[in-house]
Parts: C-alpha cells; sequence; structure tokens
C-alpha cells in the first residue's frame, strides 16, 4: 500500500504521467516504466486500484534479471533507468488503473498505466502437416501499426524467427511471413514448408509504441502423415482439370478450400465447402466434400498459365488454414470446349491423372502417424 500527500505530489511537475495499454483475453502486455536515475537502487513496484492505496502485483529490489510473482514478471534495467512488467494469461477482470514506480523515502515516483482488455478468443493450438504450410490469424484493433515479432520459445527466451515493420503489408523471412490484412483486422502469419522441428510455442509480439507492446502465444503440432504432398495435373490452355486431395480424419467436420497462389500470397483466391457431398461453386471452381471417403474433389475450369498452383487445405473455428496438398497445372495446346464436371450428378468426378509420387488421383491416400 503506498500512502503519500496526494496534493502535495500533484504540485511537483514530471512526477505522475500515465498511459494507456491495450491487451487481449488470453494474451499477455509488456508495460515499460521510466524512473529517476536517482532512483536506480530504489524497489520496483507494479500495483493495482486507486493511488495511494493500491496493492502491489509484483514489487522487487533485483536487478538486471526477471522476478516473477504469479501471472507478473518485472526486469529492472537499472542502465537505462527503465523497468519492464509483463502481464500473461489476461482476462476481462485484469482491466482497470495500475501504478508503475520506485519507493522513494515521502514521495514516490510513478506512472498511472490504464489497461483495457479486449476479449477474443485467444489462439491456443494449430495443427500442420510435415510438407505443408499453415496460416495462423491473430486478431487486432486496427489502431495497432507498429512493430511485429514473431519468435519460437526455447529453453531460456523467444528465439525471433520473423521481425517486420509493418508500414508494409508484407514482410517475408526465409519459410516465414507475416501479412497485414487491415480492412479485416488481421495479422497473418505463413509458415511454408513445415517440418517436425517446427512444433513448439510461439509468440506474436506488436509492439505499439515505446511504452507498451502486446502478445498471443499459440502451440503448433506437426503430425506426421502420408497425404500426397504434391500433385502434378496436366490441362490444355483454357479448358478443365479434375483434382482430388485426401486429408486426415481428424479435419472430417472442419472446412476444406483450394487457393490460388499468386506469388507469396499462399491463398490470394479462396474457393470453400463446409458440407458433406453437396457442390459448391465459386467463380471457376467447383468443389465437393465427401467426408466420409475424407475425400475433396472438384475442377478447375479456364485453366490458364497464370493460374498454375493451387493448394488443397483444411480451416478451423479460428480461421486457421492447414495447406495439405499442393497442386501444379501444366498447360498443354490449346482447348476449343472447355467443360467443367456434371452439376446435375452430385458425386465426385473420377478420373485418373498421375501424381509426382507415381500413384493415380483415385488411389490417393492419406493415414495420419501418431
Amino acid at each position: 500500500m503506498k500512502i503519500i500527500w496526494t496534493f502535495t505530489l500533484l504540485m511537483i511537475p514530471g512526477v505522475v504521467s500515465s498511459m494507456r495499454v491495450t491487451g487481449y483475453s488470453g494474451g499477455g502486455v509488456i508495460i515499460s516504466c521510466k524512473y529517476d536515475k536517482k532512483h536506480t537502487e530504489n524497489e520496483k513496484y507494479f500495483c493495482k486500484g486507486p493511488w495511494p492505496y493500491c496493492t502491489d502485483q509484483i514489487k522487487t529490489n533485483e536487478k538486471n534479471k526477471w522476478v516473477t510473482k504469479d501471472r507478473f514478471s518485472l526486469f529492472d534495467d537499472r542502465s537505462s533507468a527503465v523497468f519492464r512488467v509483463t502481464i500473461r494469461d489476461l482476462s476481462e477482470e485484469d482491466s482497470g488503473t495500475y501504478y508503475c514506480g520506485s519507493e522513494n523515502f515521502g514521495l514516490d515516483s510513478f506512472t498511472e498505466v490504464n489497461l483495457e482488455v479486449i476479449t477474443d478468443q485467444p489462439i491456443r493450438t494449430v495443427r500442420g502437416y510435415s510438407g505443408g504450410n499453415v496460416i495462423i490469424n491473430f486478431k487486432y484493433e486496427k489502431k495497432h501499426k507498429d512493430h511485429v515479432k514473431v519468435c519460437k520459445s526455447g529453453a531460456d527466451r523467444c528465439v525471433p524467427v520473423i521481425n517486420t515493420n509493418r508500414g508494409s503489408e508484407w514482410k517475408h523471412d526465409r519459410r516465414f511471413s507475416v501479412h497485414e490484412d487491415r480492412s479485416a483486422g488481421l495479422l497473418r502469419v505463413f509458415i511454408r514448408e513445415l517440418n517436425e522441428d517446427d512444433s513448439g510455442e510461439y509468440t506474436i509480439i506488436v509492439k505499439v509504441s515505446e511504452d507498451y507492446s502486446f502478445f498471443s502465444k499459440f502451440k503448433l503440432n506437426i503430425e506426421k502423415d502420408d497425404c500426397v504432398k504434391s500433385i502434378s495435373l496436366s490441362a490444355a490452355a483454357g479448358g478443365s482439370v479434375n483434382i482430388s486431395c485426401k486429408y486426415p480424419q481428424s479435419h472430417s467436420s472442419d472446412v476444406k478450400f483450394l487457393c490460388w497462389r499468386s506469388g507469396a500470397d499462399l491463398c490470394a483466391e479462396e474457393t470453400s465447402v463446409n458440407e458433406s457431398r453437396r457442390w459448391r461453386s465459386e467463380g471457376k471452381i467447383q468443389l465437393y466434400d465427401d467426408r466420409e471417403e475424407r475425400l475433396l474433389t472438384g475442377s478447375i475450369s479456364h485453366v490458364t498459365e497464370q493460374h498454375s498452383e493451387y493448394w488443397c487445405g483444411v480451416q478451423s473455428d479460428g480461421g486457421h488454414k492447414s495447406f495439405i496438398t499442393r497442386v501444379l497445372i501444366n498447360l498443354t495446346e490449346t482447348s476449343s470446349s472447355p467443360s467443367g464436371p456434371d452439376m446435375s450428378h452430385p458425386s465426385r468426378p473420377s478420373h485418373s491423372t498421375t501424381t509426382d509420387s507415381g500413384i493415380t488421383e483415385n488411389q490417393v491416400f492419406c493415414t495420419v502417424v501418431t
């Protein structure tokens, strides 16, 4: 509990400052608190409630090391006269007024922190498959437009896998990409060419200002499967081609999709189906999901050189996408009469195009290895 003469404190310019901080339920925030260098050796604290009767959430005299108490951690960087406070596993109950400062005889030096926690469905676990790709969606308020970092948790630190200044919509670093969809208020993290070493816990950190950052954690599980990873098909320019993609049993009830890849964008155009044994037609793509057979089939018409790479995959409730099978279309001579599947007979297309693995399309299989 902090006991001071409030009216005296308010008469001293620069002693009291304030900041507004936004966090998201299930995630966390990192708050930076500055203090006068003459208070370097003093205890640092972070408390909640009305001043001067706020309750300490964490308090320490340790320097240059993280100190943790329940969901709160504090790191005092005395060389910079700044200490950072991390709050994890946020909920609406964490909203309110906090104070961070240094103990001082007579008058504390502190900063008022007004925290608002926005209720959102946190990312928990995302599933991907070896050789495939994933897209993880992170929802945020449009006003946040600063630096983004994605890191993977190691034994004692979070190792960055990509950093980006969100002044641009795209940022690529090896197999990782970050895309900002400003109209949807979404930050999308792409990971390509997945392997088992990609499994683990990841943190998405958005630096809003010099005062604070917010973050969200998710666990990525990479599973082995025997799904065909790449299918190579042939089609006449302007004609049609049939596709057939198997998926694991665990995704039977999930939405299935077919995405056209354009450059770095794995899903520049998408057609999806969320019902079993019912055709879905959109533009030049028609899809049919047979959940009993665990088979997504369909047709792509008016094939062009620009539209030569597609991906079959599944989408979870959170909108996260797992890309399972790559579909490459090789163009031959021009077709004079393009055609698609017969929509009057809702059964999956039958064809036997040879895949890269040497098996035929109507023999494609997929077994998850546990």
